[in-house]
């Protein structure tokens, strides 16, 4: 009796096991459904900035109904740039009456048996939350009231937890009309909180804290800063981001020492992302400079954080409707203010370009960091120029008199010892 259970568990286990593998097999392909790049022009950071203005939460009342309409382009375009930057993949939404289309190819390490996973999702909408209609991974169909009952399964797991309570129990309606996505919600005040600590795992919130630490005693010398150039904070913090890379992880460490650093120049404090940071020293506030400008520091503090952290094309866009909203009625479009941009970029992308940025940043700091090694001299580039000076100078971004700036600056940035 004892030797028939034995052998019907282990015809269990290798029937289980099969039926794994096959599901393994099956959902693994050979190409991409989906292979398409994400590219941000200024038009989308407007009106990305326009949305979010208009769905500000400082704003919001609770308990409030409210609606918020995203284009099909621009929806598109969010969710193939993150799947760009953090699935080495690419995704597609479609938008028709009722219903919407979700196909996604993340790229897989190599391995025998294919090179992606694709996804290929069909939702249907309801009065309430969308439904599941198809759902295929590679050549494996699973079947739709399964998919629906891990919805359903996933979403009373949240309700019920007191980090996602709230976050849960905002979206109420989703519809999908004439080429827009329609999102019906309901404001709660406990929402900012929970994805904020839900934002930053517990892991980097303890580097971050170690970080702004360090900031604390450097803002604190005895000398009384009330200008400080930017290398002054940000080659100690480099060092320690350095030192405990010895056994810990050099891309995270240099990610927290830039992020620390951008929160701090910018003045939003670190509370902004995780509300427990309230709760952490405050650095004394000081004036800090890059080659003597204020407005350098904080195009290049904030270009390197996002390059470290969420990868370039969006720092760029960043940058750049920065300096095209300065040209409708603000300072103008300032090359040099885009130098600043793109150096800041570099630096945050050569921190974190593998295990070998750690000995590269070692080199530098012991030869010695300053301004001059993190930005170069652009006092020569034109700058508070107006929207009608910049299109007769330079015919619009991407035209070739502005390209050929740009390549001007790239090159400058080249030439920085420190990438040398």
């Amino acid at each position: 009796m004892m030797r028939r259970l034995l052998r019907l568990l282990l015809l269990l286990v290798l029937a289980l096991s099969v039926l794994v593998a096959g599901a393994i097999y099956l959902a693994i392909d050979g190409t991409a459904l989906v292979a398409r790049q994400a590219t941000f022009t200024p038009a989308h950071i407007e009106r990305a900035r326009w949305l979010l203005a208009r769905n500000d939460p400082r704003y919001m009342r609770a308990g409030v109904l409210r609606t918020v309409v995203v284009s099909q382009e621009d929806l598109d375009l969010t969710a193939n740039y993150l799947a760009n930057r953090y699935a080495r993949g690419a995704s597609q939404i479609v938008l028709q009456e009722g219903r919407a289309t979700v196909r996604a190819s993340v790229a897989l390490p190599p391995n025998p048996l294919g090179g992606f996973i694709n996804l290929d999702v069909a939702l249907r909408e309801t009065a309430t939350l969308p439904r599941v209609e198809r759902f295929q991974i590679g050549s494996l169909r699973l079947p739709a009231f399964l998919c629906n009952w891990l919805l359903d399964w996933g979403l009373s797991r949240m309700q019920a937890s007191a980090n996602y309570a709230a976050a849960a129990d905002v979206v109420k309606q989703v519809r999908s009309r004439g080429g827009f996505l329609s999102v019906l919600f309901e404001w709660n005040d406990a929402v900012p909180g929970q994805l904020r600590a839900a934002l930053v795992d517990e892991d980097d919130q303890v580097r971050w804290r170690v970080y702004q630490e360090k900031l604390v005693e450097l803002a604190s010398q005895p000398d009384g800063w009330r200008v400080v150039p930017l290398d002054q904070l940000l080659v100690p913090l480099l060092a320690l981001a350095s030192d405990r890379a010895r056994t810990g992880d050099v891309m995270a460490e240099n990610r927290a020492a830039l992020i620390v650093l951008a929160f701090y120049v910018n003045g939003k404090g670190l509370a902004a992302l995780v509300p427990k940071a309230q709760e952490w020293p405050k650095a004394q506030r000081h004036i800090v400079t890059l080659n003597g400008r204020t407005d350098f520091t904080l195009h290049f503090s904030i270009s390197a954080a996002l390059a470290a952290t969420a990868g370039s094309p969006l720092s760029d866009a960043v940058g750049l409707y920065k300096e095209l909203d300065d040209a409708r009625g603000g300072s103008g479009f300032s090359f040099n203010d885009i130098a600043a941009d793109r150096a800041g970029t570099r630096l945050g992308e050569w921190l974190v370009e593998g295990r070998g940025s750690a000995d590269r940043a070692r080199r530098a700091l012991a030869r010695g960091l300053g301004e001059q090694d993190l930005m170069p001299d652009v006092r020569d580039l034109p700058e508070f120029l107006t929207e009608a000076e910049f299109k007769r100078r330079f015919g619009g971004v991407g035209q070739p008199a502005y390209q050929a700036m740009v390549a001007d600056i790239e090159r400058r940035i080249a030439a920085l010892s420190i990438y040398r």
